[in-house]
């Protein structure tokens, strides 16, 4: 079936797979989305994040809308997971969700833009297509976490902190995953480490840094823009 172009110069619709664990909102997204025609096709669905990783391998879409909160994971699960084996597939966080930690977890896991649920049907679908094209969109106000967040590299903490150079580079890759709220076995996962050793290297952290709980190592280390 031949589709009109598209006002973006796009001659093929946007492949797009829903993500969200209350089908009545996929249901109404996935409306809205089949209402641009031409722009927008939904080619498949999920409901948690072992169904959101099938789909996307299955269906390979464009664009994944992503909901950032699930019982299973989460957002940041689907794209730890999927972006391994799909790096071309382009994701979109649609949540509910304005808070600064939900925003910078989704894009540090590698998210391209984050809108919340309270944007409009024809702002949607101009979203997907911006993303879809390489732009990095977000909602009013969520950028400025984004900045915030970026505004230096990891690790760039002033030279001359001695409670920061009594960590070991490995002490430090783990703190950075602590502060982003990674679990010790996604830590683990990460580092290529057992779970005993991330254990270890947090209770030393812990004891360089003279904290109590992984709370406070987390404000210590985005204090100094280690996240």
């Amino acid at each position: 079936m031949n589709h009109p172009e598209a006002k973006t110069g796009q001659t093929q619709p946007v492949r797009v797979f829903l993500v969200d664990d209350h089908a009545l909102f996929r249901t109404g997204a996935k409306a809205e989305l089949t209402n641009a025609s031409g722009i927008i096709e939904v080619v498949g669905e999920a409901g948690s994040v072992g169904e959101a990783v099938a789909g996307i391998g299955h269906f390979e879409p464009d664009v994944v809308l992503l909901d950032v909160h699930m019982p299973d994971g989460g957002g940041a699960e689907v794209l730890r997971r999927a972006r391994k084996t799909h790096p071309n597939v382009v994701f979109l966080a649609l949540s509910v969700s304005d808070a600064a930690e939900d925003v910078i977890a989704v894009i540090r896991a590698g998210a391209r833009g984050y809108v919340t649920k309270t944007i409009s049907a024809r702002e949607l679908v101009d979203a997907v297509v911006r993303v879809h094209h390489g732009d990095a969109v977000f909602s009013p106000r969520l950028a400025g976490f984004v900045l915030d967040a970026f505004a230096d590299r990891p690790g760039a903490a002033p030279i001359n902190d001695p409670e920061l150079d009594l960590l070991t580079p490995r002490e430090r890759d783990v703190l950075r995953l602590l502060a982003r709220g990674y679990a010790y076995k996604e830590i683990a996962a990460e580092l290529f480490i057992s779970v005993k050793t991330v254990e270890t290297h947090v209770s030393s952290v812990l004891r360089k840094t003279q904290l109590s709980n992984r709370y406070e190592l987390s404000r210590w280390a985005t204090d100094r823009r280690l996240i």
